[in-house]
């Protein structure tokens, strides 16, 4: 069984910072690519970013040049530091990664989400 656990959110104001971290832990025997996505109210989730084992990276238009994301393979964690933030990027962001279990094929893994609110 694979848990990914997120931490790091919270309430900040516009222009703040925020650096959220996700934890995966379990049988594991590798981790492709890793990421997070966020969901806004009445929105759908969208990908933010995401990084291969490769630390190739991708991320939305919206957050280029504001958010990196990163990962400590050795911790099989994965970062996402928030700079210059917006009211729009408001939203329950979820950590997602393709592992593969020791004798198993790759799936997609969930964290439970962390709310980030940007607010004055």
């Amino acid at each position: 069984q694979v848990q990914l656990v997120e931490s790091g959110g919270g309430l900040v104001q516009p222009g703040g910072s925020l650096r959220l971290s996700c934890a995966a832990s379990g049988s594991i025997f590798s981790i492709a690519t890793m990421g997070w996505y966020r969901q806004a109210p009445g929105k759908q989730r969208e990908l933010v970013a995401a990084i291969t084992s490769g630390s190739s990276t991708n991320y939305a238009d919206s957050v280029k040049g504001r958010f990196t994301i990163s990962r400590d393979n050795a911790k099989n964690t994965v970062y996402l530091q928030m700079n210059g933030l917006k009211p729009e990027d408001t939203a329950v962001y979820y950590c997602n990664a393709l592992i593969q279990l020791v004798w198993s094929r790759p799936h997609d893994y969930w964290g439970q989400g962390t709310q980030v609110t940007v607010s004055s």
